[in-house]
C-alpha cells in the first residue's frame, strides 16, 4: 500500500486556525471579526469559532475596549521556548567554545525550569581535573550559580513559593540554610549582574554565572563557567572570570536580540 502524501494527513481547521494566527504581523496588532473574516475568506460563525477557540488556550486575547483580537500571552511564550530551546543553543555554542579556549575551565549554558537549574549545553576543559558534565541535570537553584541569576531577579513572593520552607537543604558547609540568608544574597547578584556558586553544591567546585536576557528583556537562561576551586581563587575568578562571563552574557543576549 503506497504511503500517503503528507498534505493528505492536513486537517482543514487546525489550517485555518493557524492562518488566523498569521495575520497578526508586523505592524497588525488588532483585527475584528469582520476583518479576518475577509482576509481568511471564510464566514463570519467560522471565524468566531476559530477565535473562542483560541482565546480559550491563551493564543489570542481580546480587548474589551475595542473588542478586536490581538496575539495572547500563549504566543508569546512559544516563540520564547523555540528561542530557548533552539536559538539559544545555537547562538550559544561558539560563545562557548570561545570562552574555554579563553579560561580552559568547562563552560555551561542552561535554563531555569520548574524551580530547578536545566543544563543545556556544554564545552569541556582539556585538564585532567574536570567537573563532571551536568547536561541534562536538574539542579536546585539556591547553590547554583545558574539558579542564583534567575532567583535574583524575582520577586520574594516568587521566591517563597519556589522555595516554602524558611529552612533550605544543605549539601554542604557552605550551602546557604536559611532563605533569609539566601535573599541577602540575591540582593548582592542582582546589584552586580553575576552569582558565584563557592562549593554549594559540591565541595571543591566553584562557578561564575551572568543571566542572558531575549529582545523582551527576560531572563531567558545563564552562561557559566565553573572548575575545581583549586584552580578558582577570588583573585582569578574577579579579575578573569567575571568579566569573561559577562562578557559572553552580553554577546549572547545581543545575539538573541536584547538591548540595554
Amino acid at each position: 500500500m503506497a504511503r500517503k502524501e503528507k498534505s493528505e494527513y492536513i486537517i482543514q481547521a487546525v489550517s485555518h486556525a493557524l492562518d488566523l494566527l498569521e495575520q497578526f504581523h508586523d505592524d497588525v496588532d488588532e483585527l475584528g471579526v469582520t476583518e479576518l473574516s475577509k482576509r481568511l475568506k471564510l464566514h463570519k460563525n467560522n471565524v468566531f469559532r476559530l477565535l473562542a477557540t483560541l482565546e480559550s488556550r491563551g493564543y489570542i486575547e481580546q480587548n474589551k475596549a475595542t473588542e478586536n483580537y490581538r496575539l495572547g500571552l500563549k504566543a508569546l511564550e512559544l516563540g520564547q521556548t523555540f528561542i530557548k530551546q533552539m536559538g539559544l543553543l545555537r547562538q550559544a555554542k561558539p560563545i562557548l567554545d570561545r570562552m574555554v579556549e579563553t579560561c580552559n575551565e568547562t563552560s555551561y549554558v542552561a535554563i531555569f525550569k520548574e524551580g530547578h537549574v536545566v543544563y543545556l549545553d556544554v564545552v569541556e576543559t582539556d585538564m585532567t581535573v574536570r567537573v563532571v558534565s551536568r547536561v541534562g541535570s536538574r539542579m536546585p537553584s539556591y547553590c547554583t550559580a545558574a539558579g542564583k541569576v534567575h532567583l535574583a531577579f524575582m520577586s520574594d513572593e516568587e521566591i517563597n513559593e519556589l522555595l516554602p520552607s524558611a529552612e533550605l537543604k544543605t549539601y554542604t558547609p557552605n550551602t546557604h540554610a536559611s532563605r533569609d540568608a539566601l535573599k541577602a544574597e540575591l540582593k548582592a547578584v542582582t546589584d552586580k549582574g553575576y552569582a558565584i556558586d563557592n562549593e554549594e553544591l559540591d565541595l571543591g567546585v566553584r562557578c561564575v554565572a551572568a543571566p542572558i536576557r531575549d529582545y523582551t528583556r527576560r531572563i531567558v537562561g545563564a552562561i557559566s563557567v565553573s572548575g575545581p576551586s583549586m584552580r578558582l581563587p577570588n583573585q582569578r575568578i574577579e579579575q578573569e572570570l567575571v568579566p569573561l562571563v559577562l562578557n559572553a552574557a552580553e554577546e549572547l543576549s545581543t545575539r538573541l536580540g536584547y538591548h540595554k
